[in-house]
């Protein structure tokens, strides 16, 4: 079945093209896998309540832009408000607001759609070169390399768990997997191989049991601002992230009608 189209990295906030920025697609779905924009900007809702006009469910996983000039407390709290206003009151028309934060959305009785931040891993012996230097801890308001940490390991602990889970007592359920940052080193782009800050982007998961799992059928993520489309060898999954980048800087491969099936 066409799960419906997948965005990240759109930074609307750059240019403040929140009310511009359009996608005029025919899809029942779309999925916006973070850094679409500042959640301190009304506009942003403005432009998450526009999508709703055009399809039936809009799935969010938060990036971490979206707490920029702000903290993730807040975040969560306005995205939050915004699912519950968006589906308790919906407009006349509109689809529904799926917020994914260690969520899972059973979308028909034979898919789900898993959904968190997936926080990297900081190698410890780059923590002092990536505390330093990314705007992460400069711009979010209390967030240090630990708390990025903690906030790794329970979104994996979570994730595993579901993931788990519904092979184990739904084996023939279909699983689509939406996170942020980056799952495996495959998806590195390849200038970036011998940085120091590899580990505040990806986390490789490839050798993680619950990776292998053939129920995951897609794993869609963003945040690296390098495209990435492949069906993996061995698991069958498709690992795929469609990001824009900032206007006038634009990621190669951009696919503005990129759509992912399961």
């Amino acid at each position: 079945m066409q799960m419906g189209y997948i965005f990240a990295d759109l930074h609307l906030e750059s240019k403040f093209e929140y009310a511009t920025f359009s996608l005029n697609l025919v899809s029942p779905y779309l999925a916006l896998l973070g850094d679409i924009g500042n959640t301190r900007d009304d506009a942003l809702f403005t432009f998450f309540k526009r999508m709703l006009k055009q399809y039936t469910i809009v799935f969010f996983v938060p990036g971490n832009h979206e707490p920029y000039y702000s903290d993730w407390i807040d975040a969560h709290i306005k995205l939050t408000g915004f699912e519950k206003l968006a589906n308790q009151s919906p407009e006349p028309g509109a689809g529904k607001f799926v917020y994914l934060n260690q969520t899972r959305y059973d979308l028909t009785p034979t898919v789900t759609i898993l959904g968190c931040v997936l926080f990297s891993a900081i190698e410890p012996r780059h923590a002092k070169t990536i505390g330093n230097g990314l705007n992460d801890f400069f711009h979010i308001k209390d967030w240090t390399v630990d708390i990025h940490c903690q906030a790794h390991h329970s979104e994996v602990t979570w994730l595993k768990s579901q993931i788990c889970e519904i092979a184990r007592e739904e084996p023939t359920r279909s699983i689509a997997i939406f996170t942020h940052y980056c799952p495996t080193l495959d998806a590195l782009e390849p200038k970036y191989e011998d940085s120091e800050y590899t580990s505040g982007f990806i986390t490789d998961l490839r050798m993680e049991e619950y990776w292998r799992v053939r129920s995951v059928k897609v794993w869609a993520f963003g945040h690296t601002h390098y495209n990435y489309d492949i069906v993996e060898e061995g698991t069958g999954k498709r690992v795929v992230a469609n990001q824009r980048g900032y206007p006038g800087d634009m990621t190669n491969g951009f696919d503005p009608g990129k759509t992912i099936e399961i």
